[in-house]
């Protein structure tokens, strides 16, 4: 039977050399609820019919971002290897209006606060629909699992 979920999400450390506490509550938060409800279906099919749930390992390495899949047990299964071109730009992005969303919160108006939520909201679902766009043919994702993918693979951009 068919169960197309990741129920188990990690990330390289090696990759993340400094993080805040404002980063680590969103990477907590984005696998929390990443683990809470998705949608993950490698379009790879297995000669045992095998279609989830799914073990998922994300690193990047020499500027690629690469998504190990394995199965429940453990078992690897596939690697799906992207190339982060189109996606330095969301990434340094998203860095920045995050920076501008902390230091509003701290000394902004509610109002100015909201804008900038608005802002940091509009890039990370332009960056998930280009993260859906690149997975095509190779794994279905729906958009709040784009999302949250995003938001990880920031947390394995941050550089100190």
């Amino acid at each position: 039977m068919a169960d197309p979920r990741i129920i188990d999400i990690t990330l390289d450390e090696r990759t993340i050399l400094w993080r805040n506490a404002d980063v680590e509550q969103e990477r907590r938060i984005a696998i929390f609820d990443l683990l809470e409800d998705n949608h993950f279906q490698p379009q790879r099919h297995h000669e045992d019919g095998y279609d989830g749930p799914y073990r998922v390992h994300l690193r990047v390495e020499e500027g690629r971002l690469v998504i190990e899949i394995r199965r429940e047990n453990g078992d690897p299964l596939e690697a799906i290897i992207l190339g982060l071109g189109r996606f330095r730009r969301p990434i340094r992005d998203y860095f920045a209006i995050c920076d501008s969303y902390y230091q509003a919160i701290s000394n902004a108006s509610p109002q100015q606060i909201e804008t900038v939520d608005m802002a940091r909201r509009g890039i990370h679902n332009a960056a998930a629909e280009t993260l859906i766009e690149r997975l095509e043919g190779k794994i279905k994702v729906d958009f709040d699992t784009a999302r949250r993918l995003f938001t990880l693979i920031c947390v394995l951009h941050i550089k100190g």
